[in-house]
């Protein structure tokens, strides 16, 4: 962790959070949604295997946009678009458009991970509490509805037309809260989220969630240091920073 000065710590205003992995428990979600939805149709599908391929799916697609090959596309339509290339590939066929529109929107209903919620409304005591995600505005709004996340307000990736990390994405979200970049901290999971959000002026507090990817996977420790907090987990967070 930074030795980073009290004073600087108590002039942060606002802290915008990464969602997908660092607030929500994505992969278990999808896991359990798509059991549910498959026992239902008569599938038989390895849906762990389908919620990693789909998340695979992200970051090639956000490319393909910032290399010109498609126009920008919001979240919901990226998602789709693997969707309908892993229904081809998982040989998933039969399902009604309404049946692949509500499977697109498992994204929006997203559960949290367990002391997401308590360690957010701590947090709002003291701050502004916003998501700053890819998802898009509509996404995140469900989700929240759906999740009982106490944001603030909705920032989105899709307000400043660029995918995290692009440093629009993080330079936007500051201005659209009136403040300077000094004065958010970027809470996140992922390391390249972070490491982006501070070379905008962002402070950066590092909560990882080791099993965003599975319970076999090891805890990132390599990035500790060039971060201004380290937590736990929400609550430890609003320990740290005095909520």
């Amino acid at each position: 962790m930074k030795n980073i000065k009290k004073k600087d710590l108590l002039e942060i205003k606002a802290l915008t959070f990464d969602v997908f992995g660092t607030v929500v428990d994505w992969r278990g979600s999808i896991i359990r949604e798509g059991e549910a939805f498959g026992a239902a149709r008569g599938l038989d599908v390895d849906w762990a295997e389908f919620a990693d391929k789909w998340r695979g799916g992200y970051g090639p697609s956000m490319n393909r946009v910032r290399q010109g090959e498609l126009p920008w596309l919001n979240i919901d339509a990226l998602h789709r678009m693997i969707l309908d290339e892993l229904l081809d590939g998982f040989k998933i066929a039969g399902l009604s458009e309404m049946e692949k529109d509500h499977l697109n929107r498992v994204w929006h209903r997203l559960l949290p991970w367990p002391e997401a919620v308590s360690g957010l409304q701590r947090l709002r005591e003291r701050f502004i509490v916003a998501p700053l995600s890819n998802g898009n505005i509509a996404l995140l709004t469900n989700m929240a509805k759906h999740a009982g996340l106490p944001w603030d307000c909705i920032l989105s990736s899709e307000l400043a037309k660029h995918y995290k990390p692009d440093p629009e994405v993080y330079q936007t979200a500051a201005d659209l809260l009136g403040l300077p970049p000094s004065q958010v901290m970027m809470v996140a999971a992922h390391p390249g989220d972070l490491l982006a959000s501070a070379s905008v002026g962002f402070k950066t507090g590092f909560v990882p969630r080791p099993e965003e990817y599975g319970p076999h996977r090891n805890r990132d420790l390599e990035h500790d240091a060039a971060f201004d907090v380290v937590a736990s987990d929400f609550n430890d967070l609003a320990s740290q920073l005095g909520a």
